[in-house]
């Protein structure tokens, strides 16, 4: 339940996207519908550097960027804020113009409140807007599933390496990388 009143609770599309919640959560909009969540924590923001990492190695900042909790417009009635995006350097000045641009990969990290039904939600509403790859990640269970459409996934362990082939063909990372614990500094 929403812990905020009624009269500061926005009503449609517009006045959603001017609307600054004030009770430390984040919030989606679909078609009418508020979708609170909190947004990434501790190990998911260590995930999200591992991949921003991965990503500058292997110099895929020179042609775009990855970004964290972006909001995104699928369509006219659906915003959501995908954990992780990519975004070309043509989609960020598209952007910059006002244009509302879909990223063709995004990343989903899973937490414990995350609900199975609006996962799949979010994955389905994803590829219906143009999304290419998805990569739904689980902390808690060190497994990554790897869509390239709703009906092919790759469940990914272990010494499997997570592709996001088409969009970015050489950004690969094995699961046990990703989840390897952090070394501390010397």
């Amino acid at each position: 339940m929403i812990q905020t009143t009624s009269a500061a609770l926005p009503h449609t599309l517009d006045q959603f996207l001017d609307w600054e919640p004030t009770d430390g959560f984040k919030y989606e909009w679909n078609d009418g519908e508020l979708i609170r969540f909190s947004g990434m924590k501790k190990k998911q923001y260590y995930i999200y550097d591992v991949l921003n990492t991965l990503f500058i190695e292997k110099g895929y900042y020179t042609i775009g960027t990855l970004m964290a909790e972006p909001d995104v417009m699928l369509t006219t009635i659906q915003m959501r804020r995908p954990d992780i995006a990519y975004f070309t350097k043509d989609q960020i000045q598209a952007g910059r113009n006002g244009e509302d641009v879909i990223p063709a990969f995004v990343i989903e990290v899973i937490s414990e409140s995350d609900l199975a039904y609006r996962i799949e939600e979010k994955i389905a509403e994803y590829f219906k807007a143009g999304v290419q790859v998805v990569w739904s990640i689980l902390p808690e269970h060190e497994v990554v599933y790897v869509y390239t459409s709703r009906k092919q996934v790759t469940i990914c362990l272990d010494y499997d390496f997570c592709m996001a082939s088409p969009v970015l063909p050489d950004f690969t990372i094995s699961v046990n990388t990703l989840f390897a614990p952090s070394v501390p500094a010397s």
